[in-house]
């Protein structure tokens, strides 16, 4: 009975990393849709080159460092429990290269493309697993002491602050070191508008990540007797309020309202279990409105060259989501308790304190040592990758 309970378990999380995995195209599609044409296949490249470099930096370092675990085992001991070890591997990894595609869509049209494969290596291998342990596996004592505090521990369901906050900070860093793509502010203050290339390629990145949410935040339970409809039916709400408050807030602009859902979705991972389906609209409303303010003061009043507004979408709204697991899964306001906005706000504030200390030492670091960005002609021609394997200008023109 217990193998055929493990099967069924390797099964669903599975699924729910195949889900996950697919997510990753949306990035990429949503990222190709933003930037200008000359930029797509640079946005294409990436996502799934960053992925690989994920998959063996989580793989044989991150992991452990999270839980504990190595796979530098036999193979005897990796198929025990049908695999089961390995399939969480997978499903916990897509979540973790998640980090380095949500920066790319910050930092997209002018970042190296080598110097940012080192970046995700560290920030998959040692910077985000460090907070992953801390918040999901009780690691390092941190857990522990916001309980004994604060009466309950961080909760975190899904990931609106371990995955979410987390790239979105690291992209702010990662932004600000940069600078802005050239042309984009005149020194007279003036602003070139980059509209998007192609609202169709954008809606498709953003209906391929909403779907692919119900299996990042659902399957997110990692067993079958754990998952619960609740999370699914929250979800559903908070993607429904994100998109029709940032299509209020941002009179009907195609670009805030395929990005609405995923407001809302960033925000409610967190609580999506303890929530009442009422509370879940309501943070998704807040999250989807908060990202057209937002990502429209810091475009166009704090001159932050955020190409997908990753700071505002990821950061700002996942951070929101921390806090607001505290507030909406209390008993009073309808959730099933057992949290606290105390410990919330606390462990919160320490995701991004991590965030941010460590995308200042990476990226600060490289930008020291080999550099970041683009020179001009480079910046000018979207030649960030490999392009300059295109033997001619013709086949650059036929290619973009």
């Amino acid at each position: 009975m217990d193998q055929i309970k493990t099967s069924a378990d390797v099964l669903f999380v599975l699924l729910g990393a195949i889900m996950v995995l697919a997510m990753h195209g949306g990035f990429a599609f949503l990222e190709l849709g933003t930037v200008r044409r000359k930029n797509q296949v640079n946005a294409l490249v990436k996502i799934l080159v960053d992925f690989s470099v994920s998959t063996l930096a989580y793989f044989f370092i991150g992991y452990g460092i999270a839980y504990g675990a190595s796979f530098l085992v036999g193979a005897e001991h990796l198929v025990e429990k049908s695999g089961y070890e390995l399939v969480k591997f997978f499903f916990l990894l897509t979540f973790a290269a998640a980090i380095p595609a949500i920066v790319s869509g910050g930092i997209a049209e002018r970042a190296r493309f080598n110097p940012q494969l080192a970046a995700t290596f560290f920030l998959v291998g040692f910077a985000y697993p460090l907070f992953e342990g801390i918040a999901w596996n009780d690691r390092f004592g941190i857990q522990p002491w916001i309980e004994a505090a604060f009466g309950a521990k961080f909760h975190d369901f899904a990931g609106s602050v371990v995955v979410h906050a987390v790239g979105g900070w690291i992209g702010l860093v990662a932004v600000m070191l940069l600078g802005a793509r050239r042309g984009r502010y005149s020194k007279d203050g003036g602003i070139s508008a980059h509209p998007p290339s192609s609202i169709p390629f954008l809606a498709l990145g953003a209906w391929m990540l909403t779907v692919g949410w119900f299996g990042f935040n659902v399957m997110s339970a990692q067993t079958l007797d754990k998952v619960s409809g609740l999370v699914a039916v929250n979800s559903l709400m908070a993607m429904a309020g994100g998109t029709l408050a940032a299509t209020i807030a941002g009179r009907n602009d195609p670009g805030f309202v395929h990005n609405g859902p995923l407001a809302g979705l960033v925000a409610v991972c967190a609580g999506s279990d303890v929530m009442h389906p009422a509370g879940a609209l309501l943070t998704g409303a807040i999250a989807g409105a908060l990202f057209v303010q937002m990502f429209t003061l810091t475009q166009n009043r704090w001159k932050i060259d955020d190409v997908l507004g990753v700071w505002p979408l990821h950061g700002l709204c996942g951070a929101w989501g921390g806090l607001a697991a505290g507030i909406f899964g209390a008993k009073a306001l309808g959730g099933l308790g057992g949290v606290s906005l105390a410990a919330q706000a606390v462990g919160t504030g320490l995701g991004v304190l991590i965030a941010v200390t460590a995308a200042a030492l990476i990226y600060g670091t490289l930008r020291a040592t080999v550099g970041l960005r683009l020179d001009a002609e480079e910046e000018f021609q979207g030649a960030d990758l490999s392009i300059h394997n295109i033997s001619s200008t013709a086949e650059r023109e036929t290619l973009w």
